[in-house]
């Protein structure tokens, strides 16, 4: 079920009725546990079972590592609930990769091995809930949490319709105790809700679809020859802002949604094309993926506490895993460890130039923060292109400056590109050490209210195709 469709609207108006027409918080958590699972069964009713297995593996891992003081038991008790979660991870989402690559490497070595195509469905959502259900299970295996006493706060926290295929990654000690007490959203909560609703949308059917994704489809797609470097160019542009958009407005609306049922959920980005360096690019571009990564990969590999060589390596790995996390693709691979080269050589070079002053001027905030997003920008490259022929024919263009290439774009999509570009960076830079509330309420009411139904208008009118938002394949 997609945010952007009229049967989620007909369905959250329904949950919304139900969670304040009933009275019972108890039966208030269980019909929104049972919205979650319609919800999530729109896209293949099946499916649900997966979640059950490891809303019911986590639920008795957990309970069994509060009593257990055992650390051989302990041990074993968290293996359970990795090679279950994983297991079911690595399946549905790497088995046709590992087959494909296993029988690549026979070839190779010269045997002549085949194997039918298993013909996998990947599960929406599966490394979202699965990286979220791991983190509970890893707090109270480390006794950072203690295991929660209600099953139904838990399922819920687990199945939690509105960040449930796309995030944002809940922890549950962020979740959990809101679950204590009735949740009912104040005036102001409500309002701000619908405002998130609508600005994600906005992002993802007016920008995203709308304005972005035909020319980002059209250079992507080019199999014939060189592009007009300037076409390359606004293409990868193009991208870079339809992921944004399509990304955070998908976060956006999970916030908002959840924030009209009373429950409040962790940003997943701040202004990330306005970050000054990698590592404050991955402070502010999918928050919780990166902030899980930290604590429960980097940090336990030993972080930056065992020397320069094992920070790199712990660097590099982490971004492998990233890399990985998106999709069963060497080139998503290609793509994490390009940012991970990126981390490395950023770590170097504090290292070797600690105190320079140009760097911390506004002018020198500006230069570096946009070589930040146009190398950024270069490894989208091998996010989005479909095989490494596609990246190197592309990366090609980008730089033959010799104006011999395809000019592919109309005159009308570059100048929505450069257009909604402006103003995506405009709006991040501004935004750069404010959050979006703050910014919002400094403004005068009637500018806050004529953009709202702007964003409005523009939605009824383009109404949108119904496209399902990219990180629904991860």
């Amino acid at each position: 079920m997609l945010f952007n469709s009229l049967t989620f609207i007909i369905f959250f108006a329904i949950v919304l009725g139900l969670h304040y027409t009933v009275q019972s918080w108890r039966l208030q958590k269980t019909i929104l546990l049972v919205a979650s699972y319609i919800f999530y069964s729109a896209w293949n009713p099946p499916f649900v079972i997966l979640l059950w297995v490891s809303t019911l593996v986590d639920w008795y891992v957990a309970k069994a590592l509060g009593v257990e003081e055992s650390q051989g038991r302990r041990k074993l008790l968290l293996s359970i609930s990795l090679l279950t979660n994983l297991g079911l991870l690595g399946f549905f989402k790497y088995g046709e990769f590992l087959l494909e690559n296993f029988i690549e490497l026979t070839h190779i070595a010269g045997i002549p091995f085949e194997a039918a195509a298993p013909n996998i469905i990947l599960p929406v959502g599966i490394s979202f809930y699965t990286f979220q259900t791991l983190s509970y299970t890893l707090d109270v295996y480390f006794k950072k949490a203690k295991p929660c006493h209600s099953f139904l706060d838990f399922a819920l926290y687990v199945t939690f319709f509105p960040q449930l295929v796309a995030g944002p990654i809940v922890r549950a000690t962020d979740f959990l105790p809101q679950c204590l007490k009735p949740r009912r959203a104040t005036s102001d909560q409500f309002g701000w809700g619908l405002y998130f609703v609508v600005l994600g949308l906005f992002q993802k059917v007016v920008l995203a679809d709308g304005l972005l994704s035909s020319p980002a489809d059209t250079i992507f797609s080019h199999k014939d020859g060189v592009i007009h470097f300037v076409d390359a160019w606004l293409g990868l542009f193009a991208f870079s802002a339809q992921i944004f958009c399509d990304f955070a407005g998908y976060s956006t609306c999970a916030i908002g949604v959840a924030l009209c049922l009373g429950f409040i959920l962790p940003d997943n980005f701040r202004s990330p094309y306005a970050a000054v360096g990698f590592s404050d690019f991955w402070r502010r571009w999918h928050i919780s993926l990166s902030t899980w990564l930290r604590d429960y990969l980097y940090i336990p590999l030993g972080g930056n506490q065992h020397g320069t060589p094992r920070t790199l390596f712990n660097l590099m790995f982490t971004m492998f895993l990233g890399g990985l996390w998106h999709g069963a693709s060497w080139t998503f691979v290609a793509w994490g460890l390009l940012h991970g080269s990126y981390l490395v050589v950023e770590h170097l070079l504090r290292q070797s130039f600690p105190d320079i002053a140009w760097v911390k001027t506004m002018l020198g905030r500006f230069v570096l923060g946009l070589f930040t997003f146009i190398l950024v920008s270069l490894a989208w490259v091998f996010f989005r292109a479909s095989d490494f022929s596609t990246a190197w024919r592309l990366l090609g263009s980008l730089f033959d400056f010799t104006g011999e290439g395809a000019q592919l774009l109309p005159t009308l999509e570059i100048l929505q590109v450069v257009v909604v570009l402006t103003g995506l960076l405009s709006s991040h830079w501004y935004l750069h050490e404010k959050r979006l509330e703050h910014a919002v309420q400094d403004m005068p009411a009637w500018w806050v209210v004529t953009v709202w139904t702007t964003m409005l208008c523009a939605l009824i009118l383009m109404q949108g195709g119904g496209n399902a938002f990219i990180y629904f394949q991860f």
